[in-house]
């Protein structure tokens, strides 16, 4: 025969309302956070599922930030890549012009303004960092300043780009790797040679270009358009390449952005909880309190001391 005791029921009956006030704890923090636990235990047997999820979605994440930097460094580089493409073309123009004008009143003001505008273009920053010198991104990548600058027998083209050989790599996602670096000598050496040639000119005999052309000077403008016409053409290219690794960088991103939603849901399928089923056990958790403790008013009430006074 089991004893029965005072003490032992007392016993019992705390217990069952701890153990009721814990439950209602833990419902009402389920209602309150829409969530299953505030931490790994809370998830039993799926907790090591749920831990490759998070790790996965925070790799995820890491190339979404990244993602956005690169395409900020493209758009900057399309600018101006953009920018020396308009000086080329500015240049062909103004040199048809003179030519179908016949006059060379401005032409060589005019050109020096394109050069500036295309070696601005060349010396591009993005967060403050060169973006056309490789990996001197604290070196100027062309030093040259005014057309004079090119013809001084002291200097070779070579000699105005400061950049070297790296061309910057980026990985967008687990199996993509992109090259976003350009190279300034790639881009301009080109271009400043035509222009160096146009200066070279100018400063021989049959310069300078001023007032109607001569014979000498249209034969060599008419000479140079087709030089124009390439290192126009080249600038376009360049562009359009720098546009197509925007163009993969931001479908990557797309892909990255729908991984990321799908792999939140997956997660949240495991970490929501359900708030009609929360809000249930909240409130049998609260009836089940208020049931232990008038089970406690009855036993207190049915003690011997009660009946002794």
């Amino acid at each position: 025969m089991n004893r029965v005791s005072s003490n032992g029921n007392y016993s019992a009956v705390l217990a069952n309302i701890q153990a009721a006030q814990q439950r209602q704890m833990e419902a009402g923090a389920r209602v309150a956070t829409q969530k299953q636990g505030t931490d790994l235990k809370g998830y039993a047997r799926n907790a090591e599922m749920l831990t490759a999820m998070k790790s996965i979605d925070a790799r995820i994440g890491g190339y979404l930030e990244q993602s956005k930097l690169i395409t900020d460094k493209l758009t900057t580089q399309d600018f101006a890549l953009s920018q020396l493409t308009s000086s080329a073309e500015g240049t062909r123009e103004t040199i048809a012009q003179a030519l179908a004008s016949g006059r060379a009143d401005t032409l060589m003001q005019d050109l020096q303004g394109f050069f500036r505008n295309a070696v601005d273009g060349l010396n591009a920053r993005y967060g403050g960092k060169y973006v056309f010198a490789g990996g001197q991104i604290d070196t100027l990548p062309v030093s040259a300043t005014a057309l004079a600058d090119l013809t001084d027998p002291a200097y070779v083209i070579s000699d105005f780009f400061h950049n070297d050989e790296f061309l910057t790599q980026a990985k967008v996602d687990d199996s993509t790797t992109v090259t976003t670096g350009l190279l300034a000598d790639d881009l301009g050496t080109d271009l400043l040679t035509a222009f160096k040639d146009i200066q070279a000119f100018e400063e021989t005999v049959d310069g300078p270009f001023q007032g109607n052309l001569t014979d000498n000077q249209r034969t060599f403008l008419e000479g140079v358009m087709a030089t124009w016409d390439s290192v126009h053409k080249d600038l376009i290219n360049h562009t359009a390449r720098n546009g197509m690794v925007q163009t993969r960088v931001d479908s990557v991103k797309v892909d990255l952005a729908s991984r990321k939603i799908s792999l939140a849901g997956m997660m949240g399928g495991i970490t929501d909880a359900d708030p009609a089923e929360a809000a249930t056990a909240l409130q049998q958790a609260g009836v089940a309190v208020q049931a232990a403790a008038q089970v406690f008013l009855s036993l207190q009430n049915s003690s011997l001391l009660n009946v002794l006074k």
